[in-house]
């Protein structure tokens, strides 16, 4: 602090804090300040005995302690890996205009190529961490233009590891073999550090997924080779996990075969039903439902239905089941028993009346043919001979008698016939043209004639 006055010289000065005087003199006063000197300040000039001034203005002193540097990791993590980014930043909570330096083990750093510090040392950054990082870090803080340093920073340790970490791929269950419709899941674990993300692979072919992959319902699509790998930050990445390969295959199927004969349907009143697992040569237990609720019955692979266990003739399924993978089969169709056996019976009936029927019919053709009587040779012969060559030329040659007969009867009518003639005179009548069938029938009665077959003219 300085205290003048004006005019004339020869003064001595008086110090006073918040109006307590000062074991201080001279027209100035400098001291390094401490918290404790906080006040209001003055001072005042006299010279000799009696004169002196009234006492000068006051000045507020406000003092502050020297706030101390904060150090952050940037990056969220302290145990580091060869190749990977760390940033450290460093700054006054509150106040502005410092530069800071920072130290390593209490050891001031420079930068170089693989450590960065910002201009004013808010930042240093280390673009690739090697073991040669290790250590305690530090900063402390030089206010612009002032004459003011901090004390340093609390110590952030880094870590640095020797190699990049080992990431581990479990699978739960560890089958490698499992079957469609199981569950699985594959966890990527890795145990150092943290604030990773992680990257799966299926065949080499990148998907996304989180610390954890569920397959909850696997099919035949799921079969593959899965790896897994960490990372953090913009490009640190961890080697890829060992292969957990995976295989899915088809469930084995289960089939109800109904083992009761159609020879068994007149002597029986029951069904037997049998479960069997479709293409399998493992070893089998078997459970039965009825109407989806499952039959207290033995595990066995045969099934009785009987009236009086089933009286409503139910649906029936089954399943097949082991104490190994694949643990159970896909659960068979359903199997309605409802009147077979009476559906069986009709159907047998019906069949053997058709297979008896046609049976018979051919039995009885055969017997026809058997037992049917020959005709005699003596009316084949006269059948053969009845009407030859010569006889026909006979009988064309012969005037025909119902001919001469007509021809007369029209010459010659009787007394009678010409009355009637004259009555119907008067009308017209149309005699048709004989056909050739007449014709035909005509000749054939001449020749029957010829033969003293039997037509004869007969003349009134």
């Amino acid at each position: 602090f300085t205290c003048s006055v004006d005019v004339s010289s020869g003064w001595s000065y008086q110090w006073y804090k918040d109006n307590n005087e000062l074991l201080l003199s001279g027209a100035s006063s400098s001291f390094t300040l401490a918290a404790s000197d906080k006040g209001s300040y003055s001072c005042k000039a006299s010279r000799g005995q009696k004169t002196s001034t009234v006492q000068s203005n006051n000045i507020q002193l406000d003092v502050k302690e020297i706030p101390v540097p904060v150090l952050h990791n940037a990056t969220q993590w302290l145990d580091v890996f060869p190749t990977e980014r760390v940033e450290l930043s460093c700054g006054m909570k509150g106040s502005s205009g410092w530069i800071f330096t920072w130290f390593r083990n209490k050891n001031l750093i420079k930068a170089n190529s693989s450590v960065l510090i910002e201009n004013d040392g808010t930042k240093l950054s280390i673009t690739a961490a090697s073991t040669s990082h290790r250590g305690n870090y530090s900063c402390s803080g030089a206010l612009k233009g002032r004459s003011v340093n901090s004390k340093l920073s609390k110590e952030v340790t880094l870590d640095i590891y020797d190699t990049k970490p080992r990431v581990t791929l479990v699978q739960n269950p560890d089958d490698s073999l499992m079957h469609t419709a199981d569950s699985v899941s594959f966890h990527c674990h890795i145990n150092v550090s943290s604030g990773w993300s992680y990257l799966w692979y299926k065949n080499d072919s990148p998907f996304k997924a989180g610390h954890h992959y569920n397959i909850s319902s696997a099919g035949l699509a799921d079969t593959g080779s899965y790896k897994c790998q960490v990372k953090r930050g913009a490009s640190f990445q961890s080697d890829k996990s060992e292969a957990a390969k995976l295989t899915i295959e088809e469930r084995p199927e289960a089939a109800i075969i109904l083992l009761t004969r159609w020879a068994d349907v007149f002597s029986t009143d029951s069904l037997l039903l049998k479960c069997n697992v479709k293409d399998s040569a493992l070893s089998w237990n078997y459970t039965w439902f009825k109407e989806n609720e499952q039959v207290d019955l033995p595990l066995s692979e045969e099934h009785k239905v009987t009236p009086q266990d089933d009286p409503d003739q139910s649906r029936y399924t089954c399943k097949g089941t082991r104490n190994e993978r694949p643990f159970y089969s896909v659960t068979s169709d359903s199997y309605r028993t409802k009147n077979l056996l009476l559906k069986r019976r009709i159907l047998l009936a019906i069949s053997g009346c058709i297979f008896f029927g046609i049976i018979a019919v051919f039995i009885g053709c055969i017997a026809l043919r058997i037992f049917r009587k020959p005709a005699s040779d003596f009316e084949k012969t006269e059948d053969d001979n009845l009407f030859n060559r010569a006889q026909v030329k006979d009988f064309t040659d012969s005037p025909c008698p119902l001919v001469e007969y007509i021809k007369d009867a029209d010459l010659n009518p009787s007394p009678k016939e010409g009355e009637e003639n004259d009555v119907i005179s008067s009308e017209t009548t149309l005699i048709p043209k004989p056909s050739p069938e007449d014709q035909a029938v005509t000749t054939n009665s001449h020749e029957s004639t010829e033969n003293g077959g039997g037509m004869m003219s007969f003349q009134h």
